[in-house]
């Protein structure tokens, strides 16, 4: 009984070490396949050796482009700065907190 649930906890610590690395090579595909199509559309194919190679070592070491709208973690401390400096509490604070995360 002590062997299999030794066999057991130590699978189970396994597979949840293993969690981690399983989601970094998901984006890491992810990756890898957004510059793939990235290189083909400017018209770097398979066939074009050096400038490919550039271009992929370039793409996959780039951090992730932020998109011209902000995250809502960035949003919210923007307006909590905002509303912080025009003093707002209660229930104006509220409504400007509304409008400005909806903006």
């Amino acid at each position: 009984m002590k062997t299999t649930s030794l066999v057991v906890l130590s699978l189970f610590l396994a597979v949840m070490c293993m969690a981690p690395l399983t989601s970094e090579a998901a984006g890491q595909q992810n990756r890898m396949a957004a510059c793939n199509k990235e290189a083909n559309d400017k018209g770097l194919g398979e066939g074009k050796g050096e400038e490919r190679k550039a271009f992929m070592k370039e793409c996959l070491s780039a951090k992730p482009a932020k998109s011209g709208k902000s995250t809502q973690q960035e949003k919210m401390k923007a307006c909590n700065k905002e509303a912080g400096e025009k003093k707002l509490a209660g229930d104006e604070r509220k409504k400007f907190m509304s409008s400005c995360l909806s903006a």
